[in-house]
């Protein structure tokens, strides 16, 4: 299974959860393309059988900038893709993934796990909810 994972991060948070996550697709077997989104291939990513974004919330609970690009730069190939989102956050209540997850449900795209979402630094228990949810993502 070919997995994208892609994400921007602005203070190592959410940095940190895609290395957990990389590590733990990887663990499994999974043949994974990690990337930042300023550097992501679109063609590449969107060949995969599954793509996982990540993203800060940023401002009032928007995506970071780069994620934003390269979102809506592949959000008109995703029908029938599967897809999750995750990201770290410092204020606010989440409502940048659940906004996500509907454009992501607007696009036709699969939603592959519940978004996840970690408040400021992981830690080693977040960490661990980083691992468990990458195994959930690519059932």
């Amino acid at each position: 299974m070919k997995v994208a994972l892609v994400y921007a991060s602005t203070t190592g948070n959410t940095e940190a959860m895609a290395k957990a996550i990389c590590e733990a697709l990887k663990a499994s077997g999974a043949d994974v393309l990690c990337s930042t989104a300023a550097d992501a291939d679109k063609a590449a990513v969107t060949a995969c059988d599954v793509i996982l974004l990540g993203s800060p919330a940023m401002g009032a609970e928007e995506l970071e900038e780069s994620v934003e690009s390269f979102y809506t730069g592949i959000e008109g190939s995703l029908g029938g893709k599967k897809v999750g989102i995750f990201g770290s956050y410092d204020w606010g209540d989440g409502q940048w993934l659940r906004d996500w997850k509907d454009r992501l449900s607007g696009a036709g795209a699969v939603v592959a796990s519940e978004p996840l979402m970690v408040h400021l630094e992981p830690g080693d228990a977040e960490i661990e909810q980083c691992k468990a949810w990458a195994a959930s993502a690519i059932k």
